[in-house]
């Protein structure tokens, strides 16, 4: 069995994915500061995913799972509404 490589920082990268997020935000508000409704629109966003991660860890909790799992359980929600509001932004 080949032994992989780890990278310490690799579950942490989507950190740094979510400040160019929130700095192309930003941006885009200063540039249109009129954008009030998309920035109401972000902050909920965020509490749902908030919301979602804290569900979806006390399910993995209750199941027994290993603090990672319940971690990235907890996590996943943000995860993906930061690539995805990534992805949007990279379009245009």
């Amino acid at each position: 069995m080949a032994r992989k490589t780890l990278n310490p920082f690799a579950p942490y990268a989507w950190l740094a994915e979510a400040g160019w997020v929130f700095m192309r935000h930003s941006a885009q508000l200063w540039v249109d500061p009129r954008a009030s409704a998309r920035l109401a629109a972000l902050g909920a966003e965020k509490q749902k995913a908030f919301a979602q991660g804290t569900l979806e860890a006390g399910l993995a909790a209750m199941r027994g799972s290993s603090p990672e799992v319940i971690a990235k359980a907890a996590m996943a929600p943000a995860r993906r509404r930061v690539r995805a509001n990534a992805r949007k932004l990279q379009k245009g």
